[in-house]
């Protein structure tokens, strides 16, 4: 009988210990912002969440500014079916959930914030053209009214921005006038026509980049891709490599999560605080990838719930 009751204090404290050891793994990692099941959470990666900074709606791809520890997401006011027929509402908050207001006045298709690097902290997004079924960009700030918001790119082709540099260019897929569909470095001229310029990589021509994310030390690159152009989320393969930005090349290219393209949703790669490692989701949890030793590691906690659209600390996409 004793030997059973040492036994079973022993299982105990090492179970103690175990636990212990894995939240101060999870302390000394990083922060993130993600959805979970419609809510957003902000959390050392690898903890359990506590309270959601939003909750009774339907809140989707947070952002978290270079400075200020804020995010801006859009809120989905209109479900259907259709992804591209919602209607959203753009919105920002800071990381301890006060302070919230809305940037676009809930009548448009406003999808997948970021925020400018450029010191100033503008929130950029990308608004339907209904007329099209394309994309243009739209730009507002940090306590700006509805209505308020400026385009930066014209209605009549497509442009959808997914990240920026500290210079104010924002990295853009778009079909500009008398170009062929592309990546580009994307310097904005509100009132007038914006100047592009073209980002080589060798994937381009063969299928789509997409969740394209700069590190920020500006070094680095890391983005979804598909062979072929026909939208196909389920089976993309995550990519990380190094980025010039003189050269406006995208080079060294490494496959890190489902280089065998397995039937699963794999997304929303984005690079944590200090650059030592990549968040994403894939099938409904969300999982970090370590750039020094290529390993990978599970990093949400519920695995009832529904993970998605994580974002590092301060490390806009």
């Amino acid at each position: 009988m004793k030997n059973m009751l040492r036994k079973s204090i022993m299982i105990a404290l090492t179970a103690a210990l175990l636990l212990r050891s894995l939240n101060l793994f999870a302390d000394d990692g990083p922060r993130a912002s993600y959805y979970k099941s419609g809510e957003i959470h902000i959390t050392v990666l690898g903890s359990p969440e506590t309270k959601p900074i939003t909750s009774g709606h339907w809140d989707f791809k947070p952002s978290w500014s270079v400075t200020e520890d804020r995010l801006v997401f859009f809120r989905r006011l209109k479900d259907d079916p259709d992804v591209g027929k919602w209607i959203t509402a753009m919105c920002i908050i800071n990381a301890d959930g006060t302070g919230f207001h809305q940037l676009s006045d809930g009548t448009f298709t406003d999808f997948n914030p970021t925020w400018t690097r450029d010191g100033n902290n503008t929130p950029v997004w990308n608004r339907k053209n209904p007329a099209t079924g394309g994309y243009y960009i739209m730009a507002s700030k940090v306590g700006a009214k509805p209505g308020e918001e400026i385009q930066l790119t014209d209605k009549s082709y497509h442009a959808w921005v997914h990240s920026a540099v500290r210079d104010g260019r924002l990295l853009v897929a778009a079909t500009p006038p008398k170009q062929q569909r592309g990546y580009f470095l994307m310097t904005p001229n509100a009132g007038s026509e914006p100047k592009f310029e073209r980002i080589e990589c060798e994937l381009a021509p063969k299928g789509i980049l997409d969740r394209i994310s700069i590190s920020p030390s500006e070094t680095k690159i890391c983005f979804e891709y598909q062979t072929g152009f026909k939208y196909e989320f389920p089976g993309r393969t995550l990519y990380v490599a190094d980025f010039d930005i003189e050269r406006r090349t995208i080079s060294n290219l490494k496959p890190f999560a489902n280089a065998e393209g397995k039937r699963v949703w794999f997304a929303y790669p984005r690079f944590t605080k200090g650059e030592s490692s990549i968040v994403y989701h894939a099938g409904g949890k969300l999982f970090l990838y370590s750039l020094a030793d290529g390993s990978t590691r599970q990093v949400s906690t519920d695995d009832k719930a529904d993970y998605r659209y994580p974002h590092g600390e301060a490390s806009p996409n």
